[in-house]
């Protein structure tokens, strides 16, 4: 079983309500045939090389997510079930009081140490990130290394192909050297499209700063190597003993936070492999028809088959 363990695995962080999208979004039939968003995701990355899934869901929606998604993807590909719940600490550490919401993106990865032994990668259940990433990645992860850094990459995506007409989107904005290292990420939570310009606010929309559309951003589109979770065990221990007792209600534990101390601490480096396929993804109610329209045109220009799935 260990064997298994260690192979390459594709985290899909599917833990989320969809609550700014008005329900169980990542269920929601897209495809020209039905597919869900989440079905692209594991044909590319199948596509790419990679044998083995792993879900990152919560036990409130266990039920439906099998019921739609988890007993197909069983038939297809190898499927490990880990569950983000807010008692999913370290030991010692207990619920803040008053908590409800998540601790955030890095606590679902630390999630599956349990179950993830080899390199990894990992993306958000409900963006379409275009075939590219997932050989990318795969092919970065799984190349041998002789030094003792922990090479992490990232897929690069250009800010203006990442955003909605619909609302506000949260993104890592990175800063990169020449080598294609990043050397900074920050987290901005609120960016919406303004007067046609990119822009974020920390403000609640009281002041609005513009950014570069050219930016790279993180989607969540990160590779790992083997090894990493006592890193995670480390960051999350110190997000618990600084950041909750600061904002127990809503502080919470990002991958590109974590990213960025740890390749500020030299630990770790970051490489991005520049994507240059178009982001799209339903934060939104209102995005579902454009979304529907794009994975059509997809399948229309044969990039995939009408039916994503033989069986």
């Amino acid at each position: 079983m260990e064997n298994y363990y260690t192979k390459p695995a594709l985290i899909i962080m599917a833990a989320g309500m969809g609550s700014r999208f008005g329900g169980l979004k990542q269920v929601t039939p897209l495809g020209p045939s039905g597919e869900l968003i989440i079905d692209y995701s594991i044909h590319d990355a199948m596509e790419a090389g990679f044998e083995r899934v792993v879900f990152v869901i919560k036990h409130e929606i266990e039920d439906v997510f099998k019921e739609f998604i988890g007993n197909r993807i069983e038939k297809i590909v190898h499927t490990d079930y880990v569950f983000q719940e807010l008692n999913e600490l370290p030991e010692g550490y207990s619920i803040p009081e008053g908590r409800v919401k998540p601790y955030g993106t890095a606590h679902a990865v630390w999630c599956c140490r349990d179950v993830v032994k080899g390199p990894f990668m990992v993306i958000n259940s409900d963006d379409y990130y275009g075939k590219d990433c997932f050989k990318l990645i795969y092919d970065f992860i799984t190349k041998p290394t002789t030094d003792n850094i922990k090479h992490l990459t990232m897929a690069g995506y250009i800010l203006e192909n990442t955003l909605t007409e619909n609302g506000t989107v949260s993104r890592g904005v990175c800063e990169i050297d020449d080598n294609s290292k990043i050397i900074g990420i920050v987290e901005r939570t609120k960016i919406a499209i303004r007067n046609g310009k990119p822009m974020f606010t920390e403000d609640d929309g009281q002041t609005w700063t513009e950014l570069d559309r050219k930016s790279y951003v993180s989607m969540n589109c990160w590779g790992y190597p083997a090894g990493m979770f006592d890193l995670f065990d480390r960051e999350l221990r110190t997000f618990l003993d600084t950041t909750i007792k600061e904002n127990p209600l809503k502080g919470e534990f990002y991958l590109p936070l974590m990213a960025d101390k740890i390749t500020k601490e030299g630990i770790a480096d970051i490489t991005v492999l520049p994507v240059s396929d178009k982001w799209f993804g339903v934060t939104y109610a209102e995005d579902k028809p454009n979304v529907m329209a794009a994975l059509k045109a997809l399948a229309d220009k044969g990039v995939y088959a009408q039916r994503l799935w033989d069986k």
